[in-house]
């Protein structure tokens, strides 16, 4: 597994993403804790959303970039149609998609389009820098919700993590 991919999928910076989630209920993804601006599922499906966005991107499907930042964030529907296995499992098959692609040499070195906030230009990057934003925006989030998870005294999760 090279690094690229262990950002998306594994342990290449903190616990791998199936870990920060594993244990994890509805009633406490849904739990809104003092102070913070999303819950677990929120920031989950925040991340999804724009991890499909990226996978289209590097596919060369030009999605556009939403106009607002709260179109990135689910609706009340979006809760009620998607339950939280459904969405882990969204999450973590899309991380993998990404982290497969990582390992074609040739792929990953070619220049894609990827949409820009409205009235921005286009921007153009290789694959390989799309998936490094997307590893990035990815550990960002988990991040919080590794910290929700501590405020809601829910970490460690079952298979481990770090406590610092």
């Amino acid at each position: 597994m090279n690094e690229l991919e262990k950002a998306l999928v594994g342990d290449g910076y903190a616990a791998p993403p199936s870990h920060i989630l594993e244990g994890l209920g509805a009633d406490l993804a849904h739990r809104n804790v003092a102070g913070a601006p999303h819950t677990i599922y929120e920031e989950l499906w925040h991340i999804t959303f724009w991890q499909q966005i990226s996978l289209d991107w590097v596919k060369g499907i030009e999605t556009p970039h939403p106009a607002q930042p709260s179109a990135g964030f689910p609706s009340q529907v979006d809760m009620e149609r998607e339950s939280w296995d459904q969405l882990c499992r969204r999450f973590l098959d899309g991380s993998q998609k990404a982290g497969v692609m990582t390992r074609d040499a040739v792929k990953i070195e070619q220049v894609v389009r990827c949409s820009s906030r409205p009235g921005a230009a286009v921007r153009m990057m290789s694959v390989r820098e799309q998936l490094e934003n997307l590893a990035a925006h990815n550990a960002y989030h988990l991040g919080r919700i590794v910290l929700l998870r501590q405020l809601c005294q829910a970490w460690p999760p079952p298979s481990g993590g770090f406590r610092w």
